[in-house]
């Protein structure tokens, strides 16, 4: 069986470059509170993978308050968490790095491999400013700019796409279910480093620390 060249690896935001899922929960906390609507850190595992109009839905969605609110004044509570969020997001430094991801980037740097970044998030520019990583980024997918959100391939698709290079020589590193779902659609392998409940789909379960280029050429036969 021919072997496929290993040419990019495109990798999600939250809970796999850096956790600010975290301020994600704090800014939709706040907001479910105001709204009298019951809402959790378990219930905010709904949301993760999911763009910010669905999260808002989803919330809603447990207060049985969907058909409460027009249109614009969903997007109005979606822009007043936004704006919380940003806030909250600040505080961010290199230090919230999770663990092994800088060498991961700088070895696969180093080995001419291309790497783009696959959020949802319309603030990722901004937080991978915060950490200090944009020389590792060839491609920035934009959120904006995409037709439809994960589980749809879309963001996986830009960035393959922006590289001029096939679904078969490129790798997607995801945290959520949804995300899986997208890498697969889009042709991709997927190598999951969340939840083990979450990642029964993933092509290979792994943790951000075990991060490497050698054995993930070999495992997936990618020269």
């Amino acid at each position: 069986m021919e072997r496929n060249k290993l040419k990019a690896i495109i990798f999600d935001l939250d809970g796999v470059i850096t956790d600010s899922a975290h301020y994600h929960y704090l800014a939709w906390k706040e907001l479910a509170d105001e709204l009298q609507i019951p809402f959790d850190e378990e219930y905010n595992e709904k949301l993760k993978g999911v763009s910010r109009m669905e999260s808002l839905e989803l919330i809603l969605m447990n207060g049985n308050a969907c058909d409460k609110y027009t249109l614009e004044e969903k997007e109005a509570m979606a822009e007043k968490k936004n704006d919380n969020y940003k806030e909250l997001i600040k505080q961010i430094t290199p230090e919230d790095l999770l663990p092994g991801i800088l060498p991961f980037l700088k070895e696969l740097k180093s080995n001419g491999i291309r790497i783009a970044l696959a959020s949802v998030s319309k603030n990722a520019p901004f937080i991978i400013d915060q950490l200090q990583i944009n020389e590792y980024f060839d491609y920035i997918a934009d959120a904006a700019s995409v037709p439809n959100a994960k589980p749809f391939p879309d963001i996986f698709l830009a960035g393959r796409d922006e590289f001029g290079v096939e679904s078969c020589e490129c790798i997607g590193v995801e945290d959520a279910k949804t995300g899986i779902e997208a890498i697969h659609r889009a042709g991709m392998k997927a190598i999951g480093v969340g939840t083990p409940d979450q990642m029964t789909e993933a092509d290979l379960l792994t943790t951000t620390d075990k991060l490497n280029l050698c054995e993930i050429r070999q495992y997936f036969n990618m020269v």
